[in-house]
């Protein structure tokens, strides 16, 4: 009896720690705020893995994998190839070990359900396990750019009001820098700051930026205020034209994440309310069926 209830609450407690793992509480305010002005954490993590997962890692890198579009988003994240392989292969042994320790805990307390449904298992949970971590970089590197699409939508409301000021195309495109905080702004002034030493135009270090982000936003503006040149007037307008397009699909955005939550908040009175037709139409039908 000990022996189950040791067992029982084992499992429950592995099941809790893996739902937190999922599913983490939402921070508060005053730690996302302190997290959106910390500084800059585009910087690769050193390649902290265990030693015995290094061959496999070597070998995982010569069958191509992450792959382009997870090695994007490990470069957003800041994290590096290796380090993100290593946590795939530990995932996925641990996958498949948890249905064997299952089966051996069962098999202790007299109940053995064989060799071949806890190596099926097994397979299937190392299988899921082995994508989690890149399901996992590409939502940080989703939220990431979220944020950095929010800080260049007001970085862009800066450098067009400096620009109609009477400011020049550069000292707006700095002072604007100068003056945000954060992660995004820190790489928009190391982008502004390339571009000065390596005696470039803003906008190629800035498209460059883009693309090395995935933020096509960002691209896309460096491309139409590279083709218009110098001139003030032109430049002005198209930062306009982007900035107020930028919001615009913010406020889309936010539309319909509240949409869509307000849809999410009612799945949970639908099925109250099932459940308390299936309470109460159950004794009648226990009724009709036993006078048939």
């Amino acid at each position: 009896m000990s022996t189950a209830i040791a067992l029982g609450a084992g499992t429950g407690l592995g099941l809790w720690a893996l739902a937190v793992w999922l599913f983490p509480p939402r921070p508060s305010l005053k730690t996302a705020l302190v997290h959106a002005t910390s500084p800059a954490v585009y910087t690769t993590t050193a390649d902290r893995h265990p030693r015995v997962v290094r061959p496999v890692v070597g070998l995982l890198r010569g069958l191509g994998l992450p792959g382009v579009r997870v090695e994007r988003d490990l470069a957003v994240t800041g994290r590096s190839v290796s380090a993100h392989l290593a946590e795939k292969v530990a995932f996925g042994i641990a996958g498949l070990l948890v249905p064997m320790l299952a089966t051996i805990g069962l098999a202790a307390v007299g109940f053995a359900p064989g060799f071949g449904v806890p190596l099926i298992a097994g397979l299937v949970l190392a299988a899921i396990a082995f994508v989690v971590p890149d399901l996992k970089a590409r939502s940080a590197a989703a939220r990431m750019r979220a944020g950095f699409r929010l800080a260049l939508s007001a970085y862009l409301d800066l450098v067009w009001i400096t620009l109609a000021g009477g400011a020049g195309i550069d000292s707006a495109l700095n002072d604007s820098a100068r003056t945000g905080t954060g992660w995004a702004f820190d790489l928009i002034r190391r982008a502004l700051e390339t571009a000065r030493l390596t005696r470039t135009t803003p906008w190629a270090t800035l498209r460059r930026l883009g693309e090395e982000l995935d933020v096509t936003e960002l691209t896309e503006l460096a491309a139409s205020a590279d083709l218009a040149g110098v001139e003030g007037a032109k430049v002005r307008s198209s930062l306009a034209a982007k900035a107020r397009a930028m919001r615009t699909r913010q406020v889309i955005e936010a539309e319909g994440e509240a949409q869509a939550a307000t849809e999410r908040m009612s799945l949970p009175v639908m099925a109250l309310f099932l459940g308390f037709l299936a309470f109460i139409a159950y004794p009648a039908l226990i009724q009709v069926l036993s006078g048939l």
